[in-house]
């Protein structure tokens, strides 16, 4: 039955990822417009409920290998057996062949490099939002999750919590778009959340293009995309606060167009 469900499916994936609270949410609806199956088995969110024991179980033990730039066999063919399970169970037993199919899991930026090594041909969307609000976000629960793998131990020290969580937003955003850049090339595409706010028509177009799919921008885009109230929420904080936090992402935020 599982070899059936992986065996339904002749395409390679689109994976809609990013840090907690960017906004994956709307480009997995446009996603959906263009004609892109994410599974049947999601949450309110649109997150891919098959894979949530599978990161838990599995994205700090594969930060901590790349880490030390090693990677054991068996621990990669029990990581590999794990998602290949967790895939048959999002794809359940309605997938067609030759569809055009994939995942948002946020948390799957976290996983690229392997991802890339079960599907050489998947299309990666990086979903991003300018650092300094991610930083002022309720939503820090991959801080919490995968701190203790991401920043140094000094790192983790530092205060206040905002400082921590953009250290951290920094650091797996330009990881994952180095990847990007240099090993998936035309199929990785980075979506700024403001962008699709100010100009949803157009991004929206570059994504249906990234997609390879001829549908009319404006008639997709339409009910999808309404700008929180949030956007821009760091410019009521502190300066001082605000100047520590650019000072520390200064990298990203000048690489993703936010400084």
């Amino acid at each position: 039955m599982l070899q059936d469900r992986l065996l339904a499916v002749t395409t390679a994936p689109l994976i809609i990822g990013a840090t907690g609270g960017s906004g994956t949410r709307v480009v997995a609806r446009l996603a959906q417009r263009a004609g892109y199956d994410l599974g049947s088995k999601v949450n309110e969110a649109n997150d891919a409920l098959a894979f949530h024991s599978f990161h838990e179980r599995w994205i700090n033990r594969f930060l901590e290998t790349q880490d030390r730039k090693t990677t054991l066999a068996d621990e990669m063919d029990r990581m590999t057996k794990d998602f290949r399970v967790a895939l048959a169970q999002h794809l359940g037993s309605n997938t067609k062949p030759e569809s055009r199919w994939g995942w948002k899991a946020p948390r799957s930026i976290y996983l690229l490099p392997f991802f890339q090594a079960q599907f050489p041909e998947l299309k990666f969307v990086q979903v991003l939002r300018d650092g300094r609000d991610m930083a002022f976000s309720k939503n820090q629960n991959q801080l919490r999750k995968h701190g203790a793998q991401v920043l140094s131990w000094r790192e983790r020290w530092l205060n206040p919590e905002p400082l921590r969580a953009i250290l951290l937003w920094s650091r797996v955003n330009l990881q994952a778009a180095e990847f990007g850049e240099a090993h998936l090339t035309n199929d990785y595409l980075v979506i700024r959340f403001e962008d699709l706010c100010e100009k949803p028509i157009e991004t929206t177009g570059r994504l249906l293009r990234f997609l390879d799919v001829d549908l009319d921008p404006e008639s997709v885009a339409r009910g999808e995309i309404a700008p929180p109230s949030s956007i821009g929420r760091w410019r009521a904080q502190p300066a001082a606060i605000v100047s520590k936090l650019e000072r520390a992402a200064q990298a990203a935020l000048r690489k993703f167009g936010y400084l």
